[in-house]
């Protein structure tokens, strides 16, 4: 039995990863959903990694899934505690120095949203659209309903590791994402982690549109590394 530990994305709960949970609960895992203080203006990414690192507590056999923002989380705590395996899931890809808010411009997220976009004629105002165009009607609805305020202190600070962590790394990547597009992720993991990514059908949050081949995925990375 592993433990999966679920690290959420900018400004959202641990609701969005239950279609999730219920896959892997139900093939013998454990499963922690982290609860991030991003309502909280004193936290920052060092808060993140303790709320996360006090939510796993004394559990063992880790594998850790970070979803979109929380790929800034998820090496600090892989630095922290002994994480078999670190999946980014549509996640952003840090550099040592670079703080998020920085992330969006050193990566050209604005050129490759417009580009989307325009490929799209889709209202920029329609969020649902953006992120939740390949999500059931009632999960989209319900994440609409669960989103949470996310405060800009987490953006601020640099990303403080000089590398990246020593741990086995998989990027999952959502082909159908229009929030982060396929193109410029598969740029951006070459360029930063050296690595192809894996790619599943998906919108920005394919836990609740592809819950199901989403646990495959995650069962074929443990089975690979005999975790």
């Amino acid at each position: 039995m592993a433990t999966y530990v679920l690290l959420p994305g900018a400004g959202t709960d641990t609701w969005y990863w239950h279609p999730l949970e219920a896959e892997l609960r139900a093939r013998g895992h454990d499963v922690v959903a982290v609860d991030l203080p991003c309502e909280d203006n004193a936290a920052g990414l060092a808060e993140y990694a303790d709320a996360a690192v006090g939510a796993v507590g004394g559990r063992t056999d880790l594998i850790l899934v970070a979803h979109s923002f929380g790929g800034f989380t998820a090496p600090l705590v892989c630095d922290r505690l002994p994480v078999g395996l670190l999946v980014l899931l549509q996640a952003q890809i840090p550099a040592p120095g670079e703080s998020p808010g920085a992330w969006w411009g050193n990566t050209g997220h604005e050129e490759a949203r417009r580009e989307q976009d325009e490929r799209d004629g889709r209202d920029p105002d329609d969020v649902v659209a953006l992120f939740h165009h390949d999500t059931p009607p009632e999960l989209a609805a319900g994440a609409q309903e669960h989103a949470r305020a996310q405060s800009a202190t987490p953006f601020v600070k640099p990303w403080p590791l000089a590398a990246w962590p020593a741990v086995p790394t998989r990027f999952l990547l959502a082909r159908d994402d229009r929030f982060l597009p396929a193109a410029y992720l598969r740029r951006i993991v070459r360029e930063r982690l050296g690595i192809t990514p894996d790619e599943m059908p998906g919108d920005h949050c394919p836990m609740l549109g592809h819950p199901r081949e989403l646990a495959d995925r995650l069962e074929a990375y443990r089975t690979e590394l005999s975790l």
